[in-house]
């Protein structure tokens, strides 16, 4: 199991123990909401409103496995998103996710219960393609809302830039009858199309979508129309947005996506990549957040 501080002394209502493949994860029961994060990625992989239904999706042909990253939750990207620019070998939307993380912290907040983790640079990481010194502090607050708020501090001699995404999917009835609304009036490049104009209506599903919302700090709605739900997605310190479903094809050619499961899900990613990647100096540090709530 990754380690743990043996002074950390867990509240009663955090469970630490084994997940799937044998992962490490633990287990949040607030009074307003239950939530589970693996410690390798620092991965949430659920969280449920009480009285109400799971928000995150995760696959149910997601690997648990060494060195595989999960499919669904909220993976974290970082220091770069997708493929890596110059290095093929480098592992998709970075290290960070493949990682173990370490759980530093756990304490109750009223209703809610406070995680943080910490991920810092090893030999391993500055061998790779970003071999910079760093500290990234996830906090992850589980409640009637969910939280996620990543803080990455620059512990090198030079200044540094790096990419982040909390690349979150999210649980709906029916992607077909689903939409994403707050982004109208921004250009956004359509990774399948090229770069396209501002649209004046909310995202709407009937095909592959891949899209890159660039220069906005919009609060989005998820509105799942099959059940009325509506999951609103606010940010802060984050200038880009993905939209993503990868529809029929895409989902029958990846070996941890179910084939039909692209109906129950759609990604609205809270990052900075691109023309919004972040630099920080030395000693400096920056803070992307996302809170989750559902009506």
């Amino acid at each position: 199991m990754p380690a743990v501080p043996s002074t950390l002394e867990l509240p009663s209502s955090v469970e630490l123990g084994l997940g799937q493949g044998g992962l490490a994860v633990a287990r949040v029961f607030a009074p307003t909401g239950t939530a589970e994060v693996y410690l390798r990625g620092a991965h949430v992989s659920a969280w449920t409103p009480a009285g109400g239904t799971p928000v995150i999706w995760m696959s149910e042909q997601s690997e648990y496995a060494p060195g595989v990253p999960l499919r669904g939750g909220v993976p974290i990207c970082f220091p770069w998103f997708a493929a890596h620019p110059t290095d093929a070998t480098a592992p998709s939307h970075g290290f960070a996710r493949l990682a173990d993380w370490q759980l530093v912290e756990a304490r109750e907040a009223g209703d809610d219960v406070v995680l943080v983790f910490v991920l810092t640079d090893t030999e391993a990481s500055r061998a790779s393609a970003w071999p910079h010194r760093f500290e990234a502090r996830y906090t992850v607050t589980v409640g009637a809302r969910l939280t996620l708020a990543l803080e990455v501090t620059n512990r090198d001699t030079e200044a540094v830039s790096f990419e982040e995404a909390l690349h979150t999917y999210l649980a709906v009835a029916d992607i077909r009858q689903t939409e994403v609304a707050g982004l109208e009036g921004t250009p956004f490049t359509d990774r399948l199309t090229g770069p396209r104009p501002a649209e004046s209506t909310p995202v709407r599903f009937d095909a592959e979508t891949d899209r890159i919302y660039l220069n906005t700090p919009a609060t989005t709605t998820v509105t799942d129309a099959s059940t009325g739900r509506v999951i609103t997605v606010a940010k802060q310190g984050s200038a880009s947005t993905v939209v993503w479903n990868p529809w029929i094809d895409k989902a029958a050619a990846m070996a941890d996506f179910g084939d039909t499961e692209y109906t129950g899900m759609v990604c609205v990613e809270t990052c900075n990549i691109r023309d919004n990647t972040i630099t920080l100096a030395p000693g400096e540090n920056h803070e992307i957040s996302a809170s989750y709530s559902v009506a």
